[in-house]
């Protein structure tokens, strides 16, 4: 793969698994130092030696997306590791439950609110200052098809892919003359483990709801994260790109 990464740092939330780890594998393909955050430390560590047996470089940093302290201590360690930040892919996130707004859970409202949405912002917010001083970068925020469209059964989780469309807009605004760009990819329904807990029948639904005629990969959410986060994309900011095999063209 070309180099379009050769001495930045990459910063990958949620990256022990799924999307996460596909964009970590390929801004390491790409020459970046990768930094490989996950609450799940045996997923991340696979991660980091995955990296390390093709020749990159990279560490992983345990971080719960929902703490404000942990995303402080996430780009503090960043800095320690390797002195610099310059490109960030805030993606994790988890799916909560499948049920109306008048039964959903206050507990788990909170709690996918909490690691969806909240920790864009967290994240974001420490983030951008270590970039401005790095002279400049890029962020990713992964959304969703459910931030551009509704979703019965999944309050929260709309809501919170919503708002990280709306965080991302924002902060292309305010620092994209200060060399930040800031982006979202909006991913259909992709092969991740969040798809595990569904059986085949409901798999198969999913796909029906896809004009391509299959659910996405990891690694084609990951192309276009790559894309966003290289020099290659110097004019494209303030953005929300789906991936979605035209979901949300029908």
């Amino acid at each position: 793969m070309e180099q379009l990464f050769k001495g930045k740092v990459a910063l990958v939330t949620g990256a022990g698994s799924g999307i996460g780890e596909a964009v970590a594998l390929l801004y390491a393909d790409g020459g970046a130092k990768v930094i490989v955050s996950d609450v799940n430390e045996t997923h991340g560590a696979k991660v980091v030696a995955s990296i390390k047996e093709k020749g990159g470089e990279a560490s992983f940093v345990k971080c719960d997306v929902s703490n404000p302290e942990d995303c402080r201590a996430l780009v503090d360690k960043t800095l320690e590791l390797y002195g610099r930040l310059d490109i960030a892919c805030n993606n994790a996130g988890i799916g909560g439950e499948a049920k109306p707004i008048a039964d959903y859970s206050i507990d788990t409202y909170q709690k996918v609110i909490g690691v969806n949405l909240n920790s864009v912002f967290y994240g974001m917010k420490y983030q951008l200052p270590a970039m401005l001083k790095s002279g400049g970068g890029a962020i990713v925020n992964i959304s969703s098809i459910l931030g551009v469209v509704g979703s019965a059964n999944a309050a929260a989780y709309v809501a919170a892919k919503h708002g990280v469309i709306g965080l991302t807009e924002t902060a292309a605004a305010e620092y994209s003359a200060k060399g930040i760009r800031v982006n979202a990819v909006c991913p259909g329904y992709i092969n991740t483990p969040l798809l595990d807990m569904m059986d085949a029948t409901a798999k198969a639904a999913l796909v029906g709801l896809h004009p391509i005629g299959r659910l996405g990969k990891t690694s084609e959410v990951a192309e276009l994260v790559v894309w966003l986060s290289s020099d290659k994309a110097s004019y494209v900011t303030g953005g929300k790109y789906l991936v979605d095999g035209a979901y949300t063209a029908v």
